[in-house]
């Protein structure tokens, strides 16, 4: 079968996730069929409700700078499935995923294995990167941990960035129940890399780092100083390094790169001889499309991909800081499996406009008049409407004096980005 036509039938209905252990068993199968080449890589696993994807930027940008090879597992993608496994920046072919689907196609069939799109992807990946021959790996959990199908590798470190609300209906309703399947990615006798939150929340990962006979590196808030903003860079000191200048927005950039601090600080004693330059250069340089990113100027327009209460809540901040006195629109599509009630609850006040779309497809994204009516509920003093996205982005376009913020899904990126290249 040809590959493409193999992802849209995983595309078409087999992408189900239930909370049990199936993903990481099924991998573990295929591996076991395989020889295990997955046990020749060395691995960064990285999970979190928020900032995982930054996380793994700004430590691909270092090791990048720092001569390595690099294989990165995202997920995701903006605009083509490729952009989920990269080399050194550099997105794995057409042909590449199809050479690699065929020498594992008999295997899955024979085994009667199902497998879902990102389970598929994931088996892709660490395929390539084992016949690529990379020097490291940076896997980012598609969500959770426990039950995530990228969950059958042994890493060297487990960073988890941050627990808050999402994909509750799996992972469980409160945030000592999703604190628990993040911590599943905790392995026997590596390390893992964790910034302090709530102290229910950290004895959990404690708990299970000295059950695993795993080294526990908390960062604390305390040790992150001097913290400024300076020609567009965040700017820090934590521990040892100092001025240090992220090229990322946002209000949790600091704390994401204090992790990847602690992260470099490991693979040097690992021996990876990662340069005081190169890690100061990899994250002066970092790019992240789609958080917090500047996609228009004149009018400025940001799009961020933030879709739970978490991220939601460190977008505000994050509009605080950087346009605090500026009017501004927001452009909202939320996927149905999303709560928006609480997105419009935590994002409406009087003073802004706010404009609600189906995004780029009606049976995959909350009804927008449903999203105008509940708003209107609760605010009928602000300027609220209900457009198709195209027309969001005309409007945004005609609004010089204001700085639009589209939200809610990183699905409609592709979209808005061709929308402002035709109109």
């Amino acid at each position: 079968m040809n590959v493409q036509a193999y992802i849209q039938n995983l595309l078409a209905g087999k992408s189900q996730v239930k909370n049990e252990n199936q993903s990481v068993e099924k991998m573990k199968r295929i591996m076991e069929k395989l020889g295990n080449p997955q046990d020749n890589l060395k691995y960064i696993h990285v999970t979190g409700t928020n900032g995982k994807g930054s996380v793994i930027e700004m430590l691909n940008s270092i090791l990048v700078n720092s001569n390595l090879k690099v294989g990165k597992f995202i997920s995701p993608h903006l605009v083509c499935y490729n952009e989920r496994i990269s080399i050194n920046g550099e997105y794995i072919k057409d042909k590449e995923i199809q050479e690699i689907f065929e020498e594992v196609q008999s295997i899955i069939e024979k085994e009667n294995i199902e497998l879902n799109f990102f389970e598929f992807f994931t088996l892709i990946a660490i395929l390539y990167f084992c016949k690529q021959k990379v020097d490291i790996v940076l896997m980012e959990v598609g969500f959770g941990g426990l039950y995530d199908s990228t969950n059958m590798i042994h890493p060297m470190i487990s960073v988890i960035s941050s627990i808050g609300y999402d994909h509750m209906q799996v992972l469980g309703n409160t945030l000592e129940e999703i604190a628990k399947q993040k911590a599943g990615i905790i392995k026997e006798n590596s390390e893992t890399v964790y910034m302090e939150q709530k102290p229910n929340i950290d004895d959990i990962i404690e708990k299970t780092c000295k059950e695993k006979h795993n080294i526990l590196h908390m960062v604390q808030q305390s040790e992150i100083k001097n913290q400024r903003f300076e020609n567009d860079r965040e700017i820090f000191d934590y521990k040892q390094y100092h001025d240090i200048e992220v090229n990322l927005k946002g209000s949790k950039q600091i704390q994401n790169a204090a992790l990847v601090l602690e992260c470099c600080d490991i693979l040097n004693q690992k021996g990876y001889h990662l340069t005081e330059e190169a890690i100061k250069n990899g994250l002066k340089t970092v790019i992240h499309k789609a958080r917090f990113e500047v996609i228009h100027q004149n009018p400025t327009m940001i799009f961020d991909g933030g879709h739970n209460e978490q991220a939601i809540e460190n977008l505000k901040e994050s509009i605080e800081l950087y346009y605090k006195n500026a009017k501004k629109i927001y452009v909202i599509s939320v996927l149905k499996s999303k709560d928006y009630h609480k997105i419009i609850e935590d994002i409406l006040d009087k003073d802004n406009v706010y404009i609600f779309t189906n995004g780029n497809d009606k049976k995959l994204f909350a009804d927008k008049h449903l999203m105008y009516e509940y708003a209107k509920k609760l605010n009928d003093k602000a300027e609220i409407y209900e457009m198709d996205l195209k027309e969001a982005i005309q409007f945004c376009k005609n609004r010089m004096n204001h700085v639009s913020f589209v939200i809610g899904s990183f699905y409609v990126y592709d979209d808005i980005k061709k929308f402002l290249k035709i109109i």
